[in-house]
C-alpha cells in the first residue's frame, strides 16, 4: 500500500515536471493574423482583399494566412502578390518571379519581383484593401520591406487601404546597428533612411515610412497595423514560442539573420564566400587563397565579445562556387547579448585586407559588385573610409553617430515595450 502511494506521488511529480517543461517553450506571442482572427477580421469586413505574402505568412498553429483569409466570413480574398522568392518561396534569390494562377486557391498571383516591383492599377483592379503578412529579418538590404513600401505607395495612389499583420523582429526590437542609408544610394536593397539593422517590426517600420513622408511624392496611405499580442522588444525568436519558417532559401534558422548581418556585405563583393552554396549560409568566410588557421588566429586576436572563429575547410555544393576548395572560418556565436554584429562584419573585412593585401577586396572586385556593396551598405562612405586607411575604431565611431540619431527619430513609431 505504501509503495503504491509513493508510486502515485512520483507519477504526479513527473507529470508536473513534464508540464512545466512544456510550458517553458509554449507559444507566448500571437502574430497579427491570429489577433485579426480573434477580432473577427474587423478591418477587412465587407471588403475584397489582396494578400501580399509568402510561406512565412502563417498563424501560431502553422495555418497559412492564405487559407485563413480564403475561409474567413464577411470578406473576399481576390488576389495574391508575391515578393522576391515568390508566394510559395521556391524561387532562387534575385530571379524574376512570373505571374500565374495559384494551384490550390485558383487565385491570380501577381509577381512583385519581376517586370513590376509595385502593383499596377490593373493588378489592383477590384481590390479594396491590401494586406501584408510576411516575416522579415530586421535587415535593411532584405527586400521584403522594399516590397512593403512599394505596395504602400500603390495603395496610396489608388486610394486602397493597407493593412500590416505584424510579426516579430528576429534580431529583437532593441538592436540598431550600421550606417543609415544615404538617399543617393536608394535601391530595392535599401529604400529608406534607416540603419542596416533597424530594430523595428514591419508594422512599426510601415508607420515610420508613412508618417515620415517617405512614400513616392510624400504621399500617405490609409494604414492600419494589426499588432502582435505578447511580444516584447527584448525577445529573441525562441522567446516567442513561434515556429520558424524560413523566409528565403538561405535563411534556414531563426539565428541566421545574425550571421547575415556579420557576413552579408562582404558577400556583395564576390571576392570571398560566405557559406552560400554550402550547408551553413552566411556562417562562413572562405576563399581558395585563405590559410584557415592563420586567418582564424588573426580574427580571434581582435577579442571581439560574444564570438569565436574556428578554422574550416569546405567545398560548396552549388552556385558558381560548386566544388571549389575553400579554407576559412566558421563563426560561432558564444554570447549574442554581447555581440556587435556590425563590428564583426567590419572586423572581418579589416582583417582580410590586412592579412591578404594582394587580394584587396575592393580593388579586385568587379565594378558592378562595388556598386552592389555600396547599395547594400547604403553609402559609399564606408568603402571610402576603408580605402583611405582609416582605423576600424574610426569607422565604427562614424557608424555609431548615425545610429544614435536614428534611434531618437524612430522612438515615436514604436508600438511595443
Amino acid at each position: 500500500m505504501i509503495c503504491a502511494m509513493m508510486l502515485k506521488r512520483w507519477s504526479f511529480a513527473l507529470l508536473l515536471v513534464v508540464a512545466l517543461a512544456g510550458g517553458a517553450h509554449s507559444q507566448v506571442v500571437k502574430p497579427g493574423i491570429d489577433v485579426l482572427r480573434e477580432r473577427g477580421f474587423d478591418v477587412l469586413k465587407g471588403k475584397s482583399v489582396g494578400l501580399i505574402t509568402n510561406p512565412t505568412g502563417i498563424t501560431a498553429s502553422l495555418e497559412a494566412t492564405i487559407d485563413v483569409l480564403s475561409k474567413a466570413p464577411g470578406l473576399r480574398l481576390v488576389a495574391l502578390y508575391g515578393p522576391e522568392h515568390g508566394v510559395r518561396g521556391d524561387v532562387e534569390a534575385g530571379k524574376y518571379v512570373e505571374n500565374y494562377i495559384d494551384a490550390k486557391t485558383k487565385l491570380p498571383v501577381f509577381s512583385l519581383y519581376g517586370k513590376n516591383r509595385k502593383p499596377t492599377p490593373e493588378m489592383l483592379a477590384g481590390v479594396d484593401v491590401l494586406v501584408y503578412d510576411i516575416q522579415d529579418i530586421g535587415v535593411r538590404s532584405y527586400t521584403y520591406i522594399s516590397t512593403m513600401g512599394r505596395c504602400m505607395e500603390a495603395a496610396a495612389e489608388q486610394g486602397i487601404e493597407f493593412v500590416v499583420l505584424d510579426r516579430p523582429d528576429p534580431l529583437t526590437g532593441d538592436r540598431v546597428e550600421g550606417a543609415v542609408l544615404d538617399p543617393s544610394f536608394r535601391s530595392f536593397i535599401g529604400m529608406y533612411a534607416i540603419p542596416y539593422v533597424y530594430g523595428m517590426t514591419a508594422g512599426e517600420l510601415a508607420t515610420m515610412i508613412n508618417e515620415e513622408g517617405w512614400l513616392n511624392g510624400g504621399r500617405r496611405c490609409h494604414l492600419t497595423v494589426v499588432p502582435m499580442s505578447g511580444w516584447k522588444r527584448w525577445m529573441w525568436w525562441e522567446d516567442t514560442g513561434l515556429e520558424w519558417v524560413l523566409p528565403s532559401p538561405h535563411i534556414p534558422r531563426s539565428d541566421t539573420p545574425m550571421f547575415y548581418v556579420m557576413t552579408g556585405l562582404l558577400g556583395e563583393l564576390g571576392t570571398a564566400n560566405q557559406g552560400v552554396g554550402y550547408t551553413l549560409p552566411f556562417e562562413l568566410v572562405g576563399a581558395p587563397w585563405i590559410e584557415m588557421s592563420s586567418f582564424a588566429d588573426a580574427l580571434n586576436a581582435r577579442n571581439l565579445p560574444g564570438i569565436v572563429f574556428r578554422p574550416i575547410s569546405y567545398k560548396p555544393f552549388y552556385f558558381e562556387d560548386a566544388e571549389v576548395q575553400y579554407q576559412g572560418v566558421q563563426l560561432h556565436i558564444i554570447d549574442r547579448q554581447q555581440l556587435d554584429l556590425t563590428a564583426v562584419q567590419l572586423t572581418i573585412i579589416d582583417v582580410l585586407r590586412k592579412e591578404y593585401p594582394a587580394r584587396d577586396l575592393f580593388a579586385k572586385a568587379k565594378p558592378d559588385r562595388i556598386g552592389s556593396f555600396d547599395k547594400a551598405a547604403g553609402t559609399d562612405e564606408l568603402r571610402k573610409l576603408f580605402q583611405a586607411g582609416k582605423s576600424l575604431d574610426e569607422i565604427l565611431e562614424w557608424g555609431a553617430r548615425q545610429v544614435s540619431d536614428f534611434s531618437v527619430r524612430r522612438q515615436k513609431y514604436l508600438l511595443y515595450e
